[in-house]
């Protein structure tokens, strides 16, 4: 039936003749409490907090400004396949701050509102559905930045969903059953068992839920690229979220790590605390200029607009330059330079889920985790400042369990 309370109003005068003048100012009035009501009944069907029977409470931005605050909305039922999990620990990605103020619009990739962020969620295991395998009550768990994959193409065959062209992300999406994503700014999540992985006991909650992105995001191309050999030589271009956990996981594999940066200031802290081999400025000419070509592959982390041309420049023959990076507007890159090197330049999307229980066990065996600074639920926007300047290292982490509070 047609919401609009004209047609309404028409149908209902058609039905019922005998009690309301057609077309009278007067029927009009007594009946448009009537159409208000369904209207409005119809409407509140649809809000958030009535999509689903699960009561749910997080923190969402309503439009680009990209503040956040309270905002109640529902879960879906626990179904047959599902895993419904106390969420613990989520952290904060970089992309979370481009969503919330819509900076990819220009990039097809349009924000939609209310939004919950958080793509980093940890937690504990509440209830599973009945053909859950992998899952039990009481399980430490994670959920990264996909939600759903058609399950049918090839790249969800060959366990790559994070290349799907119907792959849903974890919030700002439309779901299987056409209803909205909403990520891990809080209480609960519900997911496909499929898109959950297993944290394994001995990474702490906090630090593990980064590798969900920024974790996979690098350990990913390292593996695919055959960039984790031992005795190869990688460069690590910026040290940030992305970056630290780069350098760590290449270093865990026994490969030779450069740190490239604009400047000195983390020059100490790359060599001292993440252990990296060597540290380049990348506006240092004589630097530069002594790395050419020393370098069997590079990782670039860096989501701001830069020059990829002295990068390449840094590369052996055939060696590759990987970008997992979203600067919002379209490279330059030079061709001669790739074309006399055989020199590769890629692009790397998080990773599949085999992959991302794969880095998960991968860190619990070598102890890496994210280099965080854990913070409550009402320090959000202040967070999202500061993540904007740079100012973090290298990850916020929101503690959703001791501090969101729905009251």
């Amino acid at each position: 039936m047609s919401s609009n309370p004209l047609h309404i109003y028409n149908a209902y005068c058609n039905c019922h003749p005998h009690t309301i003048t057609h077309g009278s100012l007067l029927s009009y009035q007594l009946v448009s409490a009537v159409i208000t009501s369904f209207y409005y009944r119809e409407k509140m069907a649809k809000a958030p907090e009535h999509e689903h029977p699960k009561k749910a409470f997080g923190w969402a931005a309503r439009d680009s400004s990209g503040l956040l605050s309270p905002f109640s909305f529902s879960r879906r039922e626990t179904g047959e396949k599902d895993v419904t999990f106390k969420v613990l620990y989520c952290g904060i990605c970089h992309s979370d701050l481009s969503l919330v103020k819509n900076e990819w619009e220009s990039n097809q990739w349009a924000s939609a509102y209310p939004m919950v962020p958080g793509h980093e969620i940890v937690g504990e295991v509440t209830e599973v559905g009945s053909k859950v395998q992998k899952f039990n009550v009481g399980d430490r768990v994670g959920v990264g930045c996909m939600v759903g994959s058609c399950q049918s193409c090839d790249s969800c065959a060959n366990a790559l969903e994070n290349y799907c062209s119907k792959w849903i992300p974890t919030y700002g999406a439309m779901y299987h059953d056409g209803t909205t994503t909403y990520g891990g700014y809080s209480d609960i999540m519900v997911a496909d068992e499929h898109f959950v992985v297993r944290i394994p006991d001995n990474l702490p909650m906090d630090g593990a839920a980064p590798l969900l992105c920024a974790g996979i995001t690098t350990y990913s191309p390292l593996r695919y690229f055959g960039l984790d050999k031992p005795g190869m030589h990688v460069g690590v271009v910026g040290l940030g979220g992305l970056g630290h956990v780069a350098v760590k996981f290449a270093k865990a594999m026994g490969v030779k790590v450069t740190v490239i940066s604009t400047s000195t200031n983390k020059k100490e802290e790359a060599l001292e605390h993440l252990g990296a081999d060597s540290f380049l400025v990348s506006r240092d000419q004589d630097q530069m200029q002594a790395a050419m070509g020393t370098m069997d592959g590079i990782i670039d982390t860096v989501s701001a607009n830069h020059p990829l041309l002295p990068f390449i420049g840094l590369l052996k023959s055939q060696g590759k330059l990987i970008m997992v990076g979203a600067p919002d507007k379209p490279a330059e890159l030079p061709v001669f330079p790739l074309l006399m090197g055989r020199k590769l330049v890629a692009g790397s999307c998080n990773g599949s889920m085999k992959e991302t229980q794969q880095m998960i066990d991968f860190a619990a065996k070598h102890n890496i985790t994210a280099d965080i600074e854990v913070i409550p639920i009402d320090y959000l926007n202040t967070a999202m400042e500061r993540l904007a300047k740079a100012d973090v290292r290298y990850r916020f982490v929101i503690d959703i369990g001791n501090t969101l509070k729905s009251s």
